[in-house]
């Protein structure tokens, strides 16, 4: 018999302070008017919206030890945390609608310290076309947004000290890049040395979307536990998906995305999610965010046809 899964609760992180371009802070809305709580109403039977996190604004350039808008950050991704881990705690599924994603330090420091308490296995699914592995000493902008998975994998992290997380670091070998096409070349050493799993375009161009998911999977499968995907829209290929602000050409398009997801769901494994760098002031007629409910809905179970000889039921 089929495990009756969470239901998913909605969180809003309308700040863009990690990126360069200014307009992810209105991507949570732009979610919102795609109809995304229609859809996991539709899907789940219930769902939850709690609105959106209160926290500090700046429009000044504020610059701490080579990150932009360090102590704002840390202000919002203690507020997300908090909520990313009692909405785990509560039975939920928490969905975060960003926001750039800087915000990844906040849900996903939550969703480790909700496992770490409980003993459970964590793997985290990185979909985007950047490793996001840069640190303040090799950034050349300071954006935060171009760090999280070198912050979050750093059990040393001053964002993670500050934040009262420093325990909840992720191991490197919990995460999983997908779809990576675009690495600054100091990062790209970084990443080797650290030795990240990462399943870049030509290996999913080589292989296809299907045998790069399977290996994937399977490992998180052996593992088991609880399954984060974290979202960049610019996993995409911009020619679907253009209201992003680092749009990087060549990456899946929308059956391959669309089979990703359906994957993930199959595993039964999934249970938090980020949905992160919609720019609503970069898209045409709001198509970015509607192709992102779709393909979350496919995240949540929705198929072409209800049976399938990949799916799987956990007992």
């Amino acid at each position: 018999m089929a495990r009756q899964r969470p239901a998913p609760a909605l969180i809003g992180m309308p700040t863009d302070l990690g990126a360069s371009r200014r307009g992810c802070s209105m991507g949570p809305e732009a979610l919102r008017v795609a109809g995304i709580h229609k859809v996991l109403e539709r899907l789940c039977g219930k769902m939850e919206d709690t609105g959106d996190i209160k926290g500090p604004r700046t429009t000044q350039e504020v610059i701490s030890n080579g990150y932009r808008h360090f102590d704002a950050a840390v202000a919002w991704f203690q507020k997300l945390s908090v909520s990313v881990y009692e909405t785990l705690a509560d039975g939920q599924c928490p969905i975060v609608l960003g926001g750039d994603h800087s915000i990844a330090i906040g849900s996903i420091a939550g969703v480790s310290r909700y496992c770490r308490e409980r003993q459970i296995p964590l793997t985290v699914l990185w979909l985007d076309a950047h490793a996001d592995f840069n640190t303040p000493a090799t950034s050349p902008s300071g954006n935060l947004h171009g760090m999280p998975v070198a912050l979050l994998t750093d059990p040393d992290s001053d964002m993670l000290r500050r934040m009262g997380q420093d325990k909840m670091f992720v191991a490197v070998n919990d995460f999983q890049l997908i779809g990576i096409r675009s690495i600054d070349h100091v990062e790209k050493q970084a990443v080797l040395a650290a030795g990240l799993e990462v399943y870049d375009m030509r290996q999913i161009d080589e292989l296809g979307m299907r045998a790069v998911m399977e290996t994937v999977l399977e490992k998180a499968i052996v593992k088991g536990g609880h399954l984060h995907v974290s979202f960049d829209i610019d996993f995409l290929d911009p020619l679907i998906a253009p209201g992003t602000g680092t749009p990087v050409k060549g990456g899946p398009d929308y059956r391959e995305a669309q089979l990703c997801m359906e994957m993930i769901y199959d595993t039964g494994l999934f249970g938090s999610l980020d949905i992160v760098e919609i720019n609503p002031a970069l898209d045409i007629r709001n198509q970015t965010a509607e192709i992102a409910v779709e393909l979350t809905a496919s995240l949540f179970g929705e198929q072409i046809l209800a049976r399938h000889s990949g799916s799987r039921s956990v007992d």
